[in-house]
């Protein structure tokens, strides 16, 4: 598990289309890599992450990079630590600082699918995810 867990972060990194490691339903498709013209040393990352109905992944960080996700479509959970669990619908959005710590992140349906759009400022070389042991 630690070891599907490191390729997936190693994919994010360099943005191959992964599909999640075993012990998540999710699957992250790549959009677009940016450097920011006026932050030496950083860029901008996009995926899509999907979840099937009932589909979750482990709690995990995204390092030290400032993550910004927007809901397409379905519902999301989530919950970053020391704030309230919440579901985010189509058209809403949320943010997660530098270092934050995602304890939950899951479809909220059983029955439909759930698909968002994620945004990472970083640095050009560090990992985007960080899974829970």
């Amino acid at each position: 598990m630690i070891a599907r867990s490191l390729a997936l972060a190693a994919a994010l990194a360099i943005g191959a289309v992964p599909a999640f490691a075993a012990d998540t339903d999710a699957v992250v498709a790549p959009l677009a890599a940016h450097a920011l013209p006026n932050l030496e040393g950083k860029s901008m990352r996009v995926v899509t992450v999907s979840y099937p109905p009932g589909g979750t992944t482990p709690g995990h960080r995204h390092g030290q990079a400032f993550v910004y996700a927007y809901v397409l479509s379905g519902h999301v959970r989530t919950q970053v630590e020391g704030e309230p669990e919440k579901v985010v619908g189509p058209g809403e959005s949320w943010f997660e600082m530098p270092g934050a710590h995602h304890m939950v992140s899951s479809n909220a349906s059983k029955t439909e699918p759930a698909k968002f759009l994620v945004v990472f400022l970083a640095g050009d070389k560090d990992a985007l995810v960080t899974m829970d042991k």
